[in-house]
């Protein structure tokens, strides 16, 4: 037994064997805006799959990511815990020489811990946390995985693109064919891995693309959406469509196995849907309404999100309005796997294994929602749940009960009742200063753990390479 198997294995209770421990689906779509789905009030795009899930299972309606954008909010996910709390605060560069730039090694993840509990464990799509080698989804804890590793990725075979975008889509480090719009490969292959594994307990992290940017659809989709005037609507749309059916494959797929009753399925988009209004010139073609923001900004249309959590042999169809985060789905799978958290270090981490595995067990700032969603415990999940996005002094966000606390760098804090005006549209800070204080000290003892990030944005990233290479050339 190395280190790695005895500092998990201490993890698991007596109960971790039980005959009734769910399979764990984890599906992320990527830049999805607010009311882009039927069950979220889109009434120009139908998603009938996304909307079965939506009646099938719990609804959360204050459901919140991590971050305002891409990589952070998977690092969270993926660690349960707040991924500023070990700086990965960025999307990570294209940069498969950088050991820095990616999912930090100290940091145990989801499918590392879930298969000591006998679980097989497989990712399909978009990785994004790291190019080096060393944050490889199959070093990460995935005993499969096929997809691309980058931020992005073209739909359509032949299309150009950058680099980063044109990777060849791989199983297990091996190259495989793209012969299909992508998003239909990303669902047939998500559906293989449930075939292949029906005899077994597994977690599947389910990461699309879609509806992110490039804007392309097929032909026979984008006629779909024909009724749509705005061309970039119609392809979002369509693309929106296709991500719903392939959703649909992997959850018929459960229904032809037998295994929808027991599997444990998440639901998200990584954030907000995105803005590019100002830099294109044309109408946006996502929608956040009623939220304010979109993609990147700390108000709630970058980081409240469609959130769905179904499990049909536990939790009854239904809606939970408190708030909730992505960061709950680590504890809340490690919990139904049968996997107690024992007593982790009060805070950070004590000391470090050969490889930068931590001796001390994570804080998981992540809950189990499962006593929540069966009404056992009416308490709320989280007293406050925050934000931090770029770096020490940036844009900060918490939320408290009803109470959305916002400060955008030097600007004033800004202060929001979301049960009254949930587009944050009448700042009350003024009028409460005794919640504004006791929010504005909240976050700063949060902050107070954080560090700052290890690695920059993408752009200020390939800057510093280029610099690097070219000095070393001389």
């Amino acid at each position: 037994m190395n280190r790695l198997t005895a500092l998990v294995c201490t993890l698991i209770s007596t109960a971790s064997l039980a005959a009734d421990k769910p399979n764990v689906l984890v599906i992320v779509a990527d830049d999805l805006g607010y009311a882009d789905l039927g069950f979220q009030g889109a009434r120009d795009i139908p998603t009938p799959n996304l909307d079965a899930l939506a009646k099938q299972g719990v609804r959360c309606t204050n459901g919140y990511v991590s971050h305002p954008f891409c990589s952070p909010t998977r690092a969270g996910l993926m660690t349960g815990r707040y991924q500023q709390h070990f700086g990965h605060e960025n999307n990570p560069a294209w940069l498969p020489g950088d050991t820095k730039a990616g999912l930090p090694l100290s940091q145990i993840t989801l499918p590392q811990l879930i298969k000591k509990a006998g679980y097989v464990t497989g990712a399909v799509g978009k990785w994004h946390l790291g190019a080096h080698p060393q944050f490889h989804p199959n070093q990460r804890g995935f005993d499969d995985y096929f997809g691309f590793r980058g931020g992005g990725h073209q739909y359509m075979p032949g299309s150009k693109a950058s680099e980063e975008y044109n990777l060849p889509l791989e199983f297990n480090g091996q190259e495989r064919p793209f012969d299909d719009y992508l998003t239909n490969i990303l669902g047939r292959e998500a559906a293989g891995f449930i075939e292949r594994h029906q005899s077994a307990k597994w977690l599947l992290y389910l990461a699309f693309n879609a509806p992110h940017t490039p804007l392309s659809a097929p032909p026979e989709l984008l006629e779909k959406f024909a009724h749509i005037a705005d061309e970039g609507r119609r392809t979002y749309a369509a693309m929106v469509s296709a991500l719903d059916t392939a959703v649909g494959v992997v959850l018929a797929r459960l229904d032809a196995t037998r295994q929808r009753e027991n599997t444990l399925v998440f639901f998200i988009s990584d954030n907000g849907g995105p803005n590019l209004e100002a830099r294109t010139g044309k109408p946006c073609f996502t929608s956040n309404a009623p939220l304010r923001g979109y993609k990147g900004q700390v108000h709630d249309g970058g980081i409240r999100v469609p959130f769905l959590v179904s499990w049909p042999a536990k939790l009854k169809p239904g809606v939970f309005e408190k708030p909730v985060i992505s960061l709950d789905f680590l504890p809340t799978a490690l919990a139904a796997a049968g996997i107690a958290p024992g007593n982790p270090a009060a805070a950070g981490h004590a000391g470090s294994l050969g490889g930068g595995v931590s001796t001390a067990l994570p804080q998981f700032d992540g809950v189990n929602l499962i006593p929540y969603l069966t009404g056992e415990n009416t308490g709320v999940p989280h007293e406050t749940i925050f934000w931090r996005a770029n770096g020490p002094g940036g844009n900060y966000a918490a939320r408290m009960g009803d109470w959305k606390f916002v400060r955008l760098g030097k600007e004033q804090p800004e202060l929001y009742n979301l049960a009254a005006d949930i587009g944050e549209t009448r700042n009350l800070a003024a009028e409460n200063p005794g919640i504004l204080a006791k929010m504005t000290a909240a976050v700063a003892a949060w902050d107070k753990l954080n560090i700052a990030p290890v690695f920059d944005n993408p752009k200020p990233a390939a800057t510093k390479a280029k610099v690097k290479g070219k000095a070393q050339a001389k």
